[in-house]
Formats: C-alpha cells, sequence, structure tokens
C-alpha cells in the first residue's frame, strides 16, 4: 500500500494548500478567506469561490455577536450538530427547533413547511434580532426569515444562508443578496450549498485557528 497522510493535522495543511493554490481568493477580504477556504473544503470544489457572495462586513458583524454571545439559530438538526462547540466563543447557544413536537401542528396550521415554522418560533421566543442565522438546507427557511424582517423589522446580525436543492435553494439565496434590508449575509449563490458548506463558514467564523478544532477565542 503506498503512504498517505493519516494525521489530521496534516491532512488539513496539505487541503487548504491546494485550495488555496487552486482556488482564485483574490476577492475576499482577509477575515473571510479563511472562511471562504473552508467552505470550498467542505465542498471539494474550488470552483464554489467564484459563488460566494457576501456582504463586506458579515465576518466583522458575525464574530462581534458570537463574541457577545448571540446564539445561533439552525434549521436543522444536520446543521446544528456540525458547530464545533469548542470553537464559540461564549458556549453560544445552538438553536433548531426542527424536533420541537409542537411544529407539525404549527406549520399544518400555517400550511408552510416545518422549516419555515420553525423561524417563527425564532421570532416568537425573541431570538431573531442580533442573531446568527445559519441554514444549510431549506430554502423555505431563508424566504422566512427575510419576511420577519421586514415584518417586524428584526434583524439578524449575520445570515449564513447556504441551503441546497432544485427547488427553491438559488431563489432563496438570489433574494438573500438582492434584499434592501441591509443584512449582513454569507451564501453560496446557485443550486449548491448545504449544512456541511454552512457549517463550515460557521466554524470558522467561530475561530481563527484554522488547523484544529480544540480552540476557543
Amino acid at each position: 500500500m503506498s503512504d498517505y497522510l493519516n494525521r489530521g493535522s496534516d491532512i488539513y495543511r496539505e487541503s487548504f494548500r491546494i485550495i488555496r493554490d487552486e482556488a482564485d481568493l483574490s476577492r475576499f477580504p482577509d477575515d473571510l478567506e479563511p472562511v471562504a477556504v473552508r467552505m470550498i473544503h467542505a465542498a471539494a470544489d474550488p470552483a464554489i469561490a467564484a459563488d460566494i457572495a457576501f456582504t463586506t462586513g458579515v465576518g466583522e458583524a458575525a464574530r462581534t455577536a458570537l463574541r457577545a454571545g448571540a446564539p445561533i439559530l439552525c434549521d436543522s438538526s444536520m446543521t446544528a450538530t456540525g458547530i464545533i462547540r469548542s470553537r464559540l466563543p461564549r458556549d453560544n447557544e445552538v438553536i433548531t427547533h426542527i424536533k420541537d413536537p409542537r411544529l407539525a401542528g404549527i406549520a399544518e396550521e400555517k400550511g408552510v413547511t416545518k422549516t419555515s415554522a420553525a423561524v417563527d418560533l425564532w421570532h416568537e421566543e425573541g431570538r431573531l434580532e442580533g442573531s446568527i442565522v445559519a441554514i444549510g438546507n431549506a430554502p423555505t427557511a431563508l424566504f422566512r426569515v427575510l419576511e420577519l424582517v421586514h415584518e417586524t423589522g428584526e434583524k439578524p446580525a449575520a445570515v449564513i444562508g447556504i441551503p441546497v436543492g432544485f427547488v427553491g435553494a438559488a431563489e432563496s439565496k438570489q433574494a438573500l443578496v438582492d434584499d434592501d434590508a441591509g443584512l449582513d449575509y454569507l451564501t453560496l449563490l446557485g443550486r449548491r450549498g448545504g449544512s456541511a458548506i454552512a457549517v463550515a463558514a460557521i466554524n470558522a467564523l467561530a475561530s481563527s485557528a484554522e488547523l484544529t478544532n480544540e480552540h476557543r477565542e
């Protein structure tokens, strides 16, 4: 059998070297370049660099909110589970309501998806304002966040909106980019996305340590 890397830190280091060699990262500000690298790593596709869209202030906004103890509101268990708690600077709450027993009834009553109904619960519980929103699966959740921002005036500190799929995913992300509410956001345009990429972005924003998952600022 041929030699291969089997130490995690070595694998990460070589992966990030390859990404920086193959992807054009020149348009990313210094505080978002490592976030883009982590997203590309999660997708195993340097080509996605061209489709990452962001506001220039999203890195500072997200990190400031996290250091202040802001919760991270997730659309799915997959997204919530992937967030590395040891990276969070203030033991921030990671919240998802997708398994809440109330949710099916609320969604049926309103005629919406469960993920959309879960966003309404974030609002009703007073969690949306100043939060970090992490959406890695559900376009309807992202659409509902944008609706609530306009209906209520409540604004998350940052929206990491990277749903995946053939129905609504590209449209919801474009709606995030086009929205005029002044949200700070990070997204991946088009159909591609998913919880792994959203989680990679959150974990990179939460800590400046690139080669370890055991770091809290």
